[in-house]
């Protein structure tokens, strides 16, 4: 393996170790191991993304933004550009006259507009509207897919885990097995050639014995 080359080790197989199901008692151990270990870090991960800024580029939407978290209420409607004051002196300058018949053309050309807008909306809204449902229907039909397709692959991914842990907890169960077999056959041997050295030692004993007399 060049340098370059980096071994993930895992030690965590969730489908497999059942330690904690086995030994209740260590599940305290583990609690108290965790209550020690202190807070999460602060940082975040080096792959997880940084915060998107909703309406960076649009200080009015982001200004709107920033009110409705901050739970303000909405700013009341203006209600003077819908009035029609005169003059405030009696009777009235010139000036004062103009801006009143300023406004007042203002109002005109305002209702104007509401009256077209109700034509154009009552004869194409409907319509508009429709198509609106239509292509609503349509991303939310794109997105529900796409949720499930998320879920499916999340179901299979978790089942490919499993079946993958399941495979190699038997393999390590079986190495396992074979090791505590490996250690008894060599303890055993030891114990042997133990037995061995003290009846040789007992027969070098015993030859030197008879070899004196």
């Amino acid at each position: 393996m060049s340098s370059t080359q980096q071994t993930e080790l895992l030690d965590s197989l969730p489908y497999y170790d059942n330690d904690l199901d086995t030994h209740p008692e260590l599940r305290q151990k583990v609690e108290q191991e965790l209550a020690r270990a202190g807070k999460p870090p602060t940082t975040l991960h080096p792959r997880v993304p940084p915060p998107i800024t909703l309406f960076a580029k649009n200080p009015l939407l982001q200004a709107e933004l920033e009110r409705v978290e901050s739970h303000q209420p909405f700013p009341q409607v203006d209600q003077i550009r819908y009035q029609l004051p005169g003059p405030t002196s009696v009777p009235g300058t010139d000036e004062e006259w103009q801006a009143a018949v300023r406004n007042a053309q203002a109002q005109l050309e305002h209702q104007r507009l509401r009256q077209s807008n109700a034509t154009l909306l009552q004869t194409y809204g409907s319509n508009a509207w429709r198509i609106h449902n239509y292509l609503l229907e349509a991303n939310s039909q794109q997105i529900e897919k796409a949720l499930e397709d998320l879920k499916q692959l999340t179901v299979d991914l978790n089942r490919e885990r499993k079946n993958s842990q399941t495979r190699l907890g038997a393999q390590l169960t079986a190495l396992e097995t074979r090791w505590t077999e490996l250690i008894s056959n060599i303890l055993q041997i030891e114990m042997a050639n133990v037995a061995l050295d003290i009846d040789i030692d007992r027969l070098n004993k015993k030859e030197a014995d008879l070899a004196a007399m």
